[in-house]
């Protein structure tokens, strides 16, 4: 992965600059609910008939297959463009269902589900969760029951997000009920029309209606909607995952360092109770450095990650590692703002466009249980990052970031360095 832009890179910056400029819609999302599902479906195809869809996926499925490099810059451009955050109603169907169907699917399964998500047309849930199971997803008890080309389905899933408004589910059941742990379990396709599905909707504190309970009776589901092999879904499951903690928030990864500038401004402009501005606070503005350092930090691993997923093909271990700095640091990031804000801060609507910061604080809490538990399940995020970060350390210096040049992508000449951003750019600068 060459990390200086060439011709191509910036002539694509510059293009996708001009589109995100003259097309970002100019009114915000709704919050929730079907009038949500419909912005996100109507942005979605916009992309798509403009030849914007699916910045990572390959051109064989209709993607852009981009270069890693590229996929930042797209990333990029959307934050500085203040686009509609990917993370909506369609981001089951981009992030996890597409890439795993891709990746593991059969081509009738491909040709099928593919082009309809790349268009907007089908929105995707995950049946992953359980009541009463926490974040141990191996240990899930909704059954699957083979009979002739179906296989009928009873139990219940729980945070299913967006489950009512979503065409399919990505859905892993346990097929082998005399099996334990990762063994017997199935992936398989659900079409959420088919009749004993029962969503129950449930109401968080961040006033949003996109957490589901689901229940199944005696679902029908074909043997076809197979998803890898029956009694092979921990496989499958684990590349799901794997999209989900790597690419699957490269977004949030780069949007993170616009947030700590908005952050800062506001840090100048809000006093606290004894007058002065939040940015004259030692601790404050302490803290606020250490977290753009960090936010530089993920930036650079990004870019890491991304040029050994050029490499490899497949999402490595590393987003394990991305999974946890950027939702210690999301937190952290809201904590401080909350402490400049003050009393204001626990004024709430629900209105996520008149109190972002509010709802991004709130939001910290989803995100540290998202795509795994952050205090259950570090233990396991901890030991799938540890063969990749061997010898692999980033770590900050009186001179500025640094890393043992171990962990990053080296140049076509073999030199490693430092990362640097200028202008809300990632730019390359060799240090020997």
């Amino acid at each position: 992965m060459d990390l200086y832009y060439s011709d191509a890179d910036r002539e694509f910056r510059s293009r996708a600059r001009t589109w995100l400029k003259a097309n970002v819609p100019d009114w915000p999302r709704p919050a929730h609910g079907s009038e949500a599902a419909a912005f996100d479906r109507e942005w979605q195809r916009k992309m798509y008939d403009h030849g914007w869809a699916g910045v990572a996926w390959p051109s064989e499925y209709g993607g852009l297959g981009l270069s890693g490099l590229q996929q930042v810059i797209w990333y990029e451009e959307l934050a500085r463009a203040n686009a509609p955050h990917y993370i909506n109603t369609t981001y089951i169907a981009l992030m996890h269902a597409g890439p795993t169907v891709a990746a593991r699917g059969t081509e009738e399964q491909k040709k099928f589900h593919l082009p309809r998500i790349l268009r907007g047309d089908s929105l995707w849930c995950q049946g992953f969760s359980e009541p009463n199971a926490g974040s141990d997803l191996a240990s899930l008890k909704t059954r699957g029951v083979v009979e002739g080309d179906h296989i009928v389905v009873n139990g219940a899933k729980m945070w299913t997000t967006d489950a009512q408004h979503a065409d399919y589910q990505e859905l892993l059941i346990r097929t082998d009920p005399d099996s334990l742990r990762h063994k017997g379990l199935t992936w398989i396709i659900c079409d959420m029309r088919t009749p004993g599905i029962d969503i129950k909707p449930i109401r968080t504190m961040l006033h949003d209606e996109h957490v589901n309970m689901v229940f199944y009776d005696d679902v029908r589901i074909p043997v076809s909607n197979v998803v890898g092999e029956i009694g092979g879904g921990w496989s499958t499951a684990l590349a799901t995952l794997s999209f989900e903690r790597g690419l699957g928030f490269i977004g949030d990864q780069l949007e993170l360092y616009e947030r700590v500038g908005r952050a800062i401004d506001l840090a100048g402009k809000v006093r606290l109770e004894d007058g002065r501005r939040a940015i004259e606070d030692d601790g404050i503005a302490q803290r606020l450095a250490s977290i753009k350092a960090d936010t530089i930090a993920i930036r650079s691993m990004t870019l890491a990650d991304i040029a050994e997923t050029d490499r490899a093909g497949v999402p490595g271990p590393k987003g394990s590692m991305m999974k946890l700095m950027v939702t210690t640091t999301h937190k952290a990031l809201s904590e401080v703002v909350g402490e400049m804000l003050g009393w204001s801060f626990l004024e709430f609507d629900g209105d996520r466009t008149a109190y972002p910061w509010v709802y991004d604080y709130l939001w910290s809490w989803v995100f540290s249980i998202s795509g795994g538990n952050e205090r259950d399940s570090a233990r396991d995020h901890r030991r799938s990052l540890a063969p990749a970060a061997q010898g692999a350390v980033i770590y900050r210096t009186a001179q500025g970031l640094r890393t043992n040049a171990a962990a990053i992508p080296r140049r076509g000449d073999g030199s490693a360095g430092i990362f640097r951003i200028e202008n809300g750019e990632t730019d390359f600068e060799s240090t020997r």
